[in-house]
């Protein structure tokens, strides 16, 4: 078994070329398969392993405590010998076939509450270039929910601050129209007046001093300084997103409406947030389920 693993580690650091990290992963994750293997003194070969094999070897490094990502990839670098193993004709099938790892536990996102929220945004502003620049994004973000990527590819033409509106262009290169708070409006406005002052070199909305489009980077730095002055804690540009999203529907009740506005195109993505408001969920079932309604009225 070891010689077909240090032939397989040759293959992908010659020929497919893989980072040292990347091989570093592939070699503990199947070195963890070969010695569940030695201590079956039956799986002898490649060959000898089976499906039952991997389910338990998955589910005994599950017990062990490993999380699904870590599984997910286990078993991404197991499928990935045996391809292998095939294309070489040294096993003739691959045990990992129809072998799924458990199911990844959906985090919640890591959101400001409104109080916290306001704190970042009312904090105070330095009178100057990069004060007033730093302020619109960050009303931005929060205003409408941007993502960072939408965020940096803004040009001056995309905004209507006349009418409330911003147009991005989101995953999958579609377009939306989202609308700008009051707020937003008024630090945009006075970031357009000083944007000049750097001599911009094309239409990005937000430049540095040199005239050029911030990076995604730059502006993930300038999110989490502003979380450590204003807040003294960790920062950045998604974490304004989900506020956005988790306050837009304690508010408004509507998740399709915070769907189009996030750009999902599945609702199920949406409905991370409605952890948020149970209590809401609480009442429209109450009102609404017709058992609910009938232990009501018996009571």
């Amino acid at each position: 078994m070891q010689t077909d693993l240090d032939a397989y580690f040759e293959h992908l650091r010659s020929e497919r070329q893989v980072s040292p990290h990347t091989l570093d992963g592939y070699r503990r994750d199947l070195l963890k398969v070969a010695d569940h293997c030695e201590r079956r003194q039956s799986r002898r070969s490649w060959s000898d392993l089976t499906s039952h094999d991997v389910r338990q070897l998955i589910a005994e490094q599950h017990r062990q405590g490993l999380s699904s990502r870590s599984l997910a990839r286990l078993l991404s670098s197991l499928r990935g010998l045996y391809r292998y193993l095939n294309q070489e004709g040294r096993c003739p099938h691959d045990p990992t076939t129809g072998v799924s790892p458990p199911k990844r536990e959906k985090r919640l996102p890591r959101l400001l509450d409104t109080d916290r929220a306001m704190q970042l945004l009312d904090g105070g502003i330095e009178d100057d270039f990069i004060g007033h620049r730093d302020q619109a994004m960050l009303e931005l973000f929060y205003s409408s929910g941007l993502r960072l990527a939408e965020l940096v590819s803004l040009d001056v033409e995309h905004l209507d601050l006349s009418g409330g509106l911003v147009q991005v262009l989101g995953k999958g290169n579609k377009a939306r129209v989202l609308p700008v708070g009051r707020k937003a409006r008024e630090a945009l406005a006075a970031w357009l007046a000083l944007r000049a002052q750097a001599n911009p070199v094309d239409g990005a909305l937000f430049i540095g001093q040199r005239g050029r489009r911030l990076t995604p980077r730059a502006v993930q730095l300038r999110v989490r300084q502003a979380g450590a002055r204003e807040l003294g804690q960790h920062l950045h540009p998604h974490m304004l997103r989900h506020s956005f999203a988790s306050h837009l529907l304690e508010s408004s009740r509507d998740l399709r409406a915070v769907q189009e506005l996030l750009g999902h195109a599945d609702i199920g993505t949406t409905q991370i947030y409605t952890h948020l408001d149970f209590q809401y969920l609480a009442e429209v079932y109450d009102q609404a389920h017709p058992r609910a309604k009938r232990k009501q009225e018996s009571s």
